[in-house]
C-alpha cells in the first residue's frame, strides 16, 4: 500500500461526530461542543436527508464544554443545496445572526472556522439549529486540522 498524497483526515486531523443523524424537528439542537485548543481549523458539515422546512444554523464559541459565555460568532461557509450535488458554492460570509438553511433534500453546508478568529479564552465551539417545524433529518460532523501536537492519534476534544 502506497502512502497518502493528501489530507489523511485519521492521522492527520480529528474527527468529532457532533451530532449524530436525527429529527432536527423534535426540538431546536446543539452540537457536542469541541475544543479548538489543540487545532487551528475546523471544517463543519452539516448534511440535510429529508428537509421539511428551513432552520437557522448559529455557531458559538465559549469559555468552557458547558457554555460559560457562549457567544454568537460570524463565519465563512459553503453550500450545496441541489439535491444529490457535490459542488459548493463561493465562500459566503455569515453574520453572529447565522443562516437559514435550503428546505431541498439532501444538501449539505461547509462552515470554516479558523481559531484565532476566537476570542482569547473562547475555545469551546457549538452548532446550533433552530426547530424548523417540519421534519428536518440532519447531522453534524466535525473535522479538526492544523494539531499543535502531529501524532497519529490525535488528542480528544469533547468533554
Amino acid at each position: 500500500m502506497t502512502a497518502a498524497k493528501g489530507f489523511t483526515i485519521a492521522e492527520q486531523g480529528h474527527v468529532v461526530n457532533a451530532l449524530p443523524p436525527l429529527d432536527i424537528d423534535a426540538a431546536a439542537q446543539t452540537s457536542d461542543a469541541f475544543s479548538m485548543a489543540e487545532y487551528s481549523h475546523a471544517s463543519i458539515i452539516i448534511q440535510l436527508g429529508v428537509t421539511g422546512a428551513a432552520a437557522t444554523v448559529t455557531v458559538k464559541e465559549s469559555t468552557d464544554n458547558g457554555g460559560t459565555g457562549a457567544t454568537a460568532i460570524a463565519f465563512d461557509y459553503y453550500s450545496e443545496t441541489t439535491a444529490a450535488g457535490d459542488t459548493l458554492s463561493a465562500r459566503t460570509a455569515a453574520t453572529a445572526s447565522g443562516f437559514a438553511t435550503s428546505t431541498n433534500d439532501g444538501i449539505f453546508y461547509v462552515i470554516e472556522i479558523n481559531a484565532e478568529d476566537l476570542s482569547d479564552g473562547s475555545e469551546w465551539v457549538t452548532v446550533h439549529t433552530t426547530d424548523p417545524g417540519a421534519a428536518t433529518f440532519g447531522s453534524i460532523v466535525v473535522v479538526l486540522s492544523g494539531s499543535r501536537y502531529a501524532e497519529v492519534q490525535s488528542p480528544t476534544v469533547l468533554s
